[in-house]
């Protein structure tokens, strides 16, 4: 039961990663998750060799600690298919984020359900094998019926979760 409850909460800790990556037209750092910067040879998170700052709702700033890094910075941005194009002006890296379209923004919306019901696959598996768990331990027939009745409860919980999280931000894409 326990094991089946914290597997359900790192599902939705998974799902709200997710979430954060599917821009709503604001700048956000969590944008750039992911990119990778080629640093000497090594493939290193873009936040382990540049410090991003959020001037205004629409701009994000990457300064790299290491000047020379600024070309493969901006190289691995151009890679990610952000679908921003970044603007080096010598110092930093400056990304404009362009104004969501009505498309752009349903596209973004069915992005964000199909995470949703991700999650909501990756729970059912969880309850499957909670389930197999129970029936494994040859429980007496009431107290085998009580432990599944708990794991239904608890599937609801975190499916309820999952819906809460999915309208939200659909609420943030939609918002012009």
């Amino acid at each position: 039961m326990d094991s089946a409850e914290k597997k359900m909460g790192q599902t939705i800790e998974s799902l709200k990663n997710k979430l954060l990556n599917i821009r709503a037209g604001r700048a956000n750092p969590a944008m750039l998750n992911g990119v990778m910067v080629s640093y000497y040879g090594t493939p290193t998170p873009i936040q382990s060799v540049a410090n991003i700052t959020v001037p205004e709702a629409k701009q994000l700033f990457i300064k790299p600690y290491d000047r020379s890094t600024l070309k493969d910075i901006e190289r691995a941005i151009n890679e990610a298919n952000l679908g921003i194009a970044p603007t080096n002006n010598g110092e930093m890296i400056i990304l404009t984020i362009p104004d969501l379209t009505e498309e752009r923004r349903r596209e973004y919306v069915k992005q964000a359900k199909a995470v949703g019901e991700e999650a909501k696959v990756a729970l059912r598996n969880i309850r499957q094998d909670a389930n197999n768990e129970i029936k494994k331990c040859e429980y007496p027939e009431d107290e085998e019926k009580m432990y599944l009745d708990e794991i239904q409860e608890l599937i609801t919980k975190y499916n309820k979760l999952v819906d809460d999280e999915i309208r939200e931000k659909e609420q943030e894409l939609m918002q012009v």
